[in-house]
């Protein structure tokens, strides 16, 4: 059973991203943490075997904690989810550490870029300058 943390601010999405990841029967939403704080606590606590995680959180963004959590567990697979998806803000996580990054609003594009990360890939789509 693949391990996974919500990370993300507003309940009703971190539902809905549950409901959708665990359709996928050997994924399990193992915690959730609505900020970066809160995130980095359960990851020490009980490392999942991979991370969702939202751009702007209510204390650090997205890109200050993957940094974190990448530093003490370069092994576990980043994906930052987010509204805002930039080629600035790819690169952004991409440098600290994140091996993923997808638009929370194409719930296709979460669930092929979660089977990417689990086969030790990455998956940053082409995204258009805006």
């Amino acid at each position: 059973m693949v391990r996974i943390l919500l990370v993300d601010d507003n309940p009703s999405v971190r539902h809905y991203l549950r409901a959708i990841l665990e359709q996928q029967t050997a994924w399990q939403v193992c915690g959730d943490a609505r900020t970066g704080a809160e995130a980095l606590h359960k990851v020490l606590e009980s490392p999942p075997d991979l991370i969702l995680l939202d751009y702007q959180l209510p204390d650090l963004n997205g890109v200050d904690v993957a940094k974190q959590i990448s530093d003490l567990f370069p092994q576990i697979p980043i994906l930052m989810v987010t509204i805002h998806l930039s080629r600035q803000l790819a690169d952004a996580a991409r440098e600290a550490g994140v091996r993923g990054a997808c638009a929370k609003q194409d719930i296709g594009s979460v669930i092929e870029a979660v089977e990417v990360l689990l086969r030790n890939q990455t998956y940053f789509p082409t995204i258009a300058v805006s």
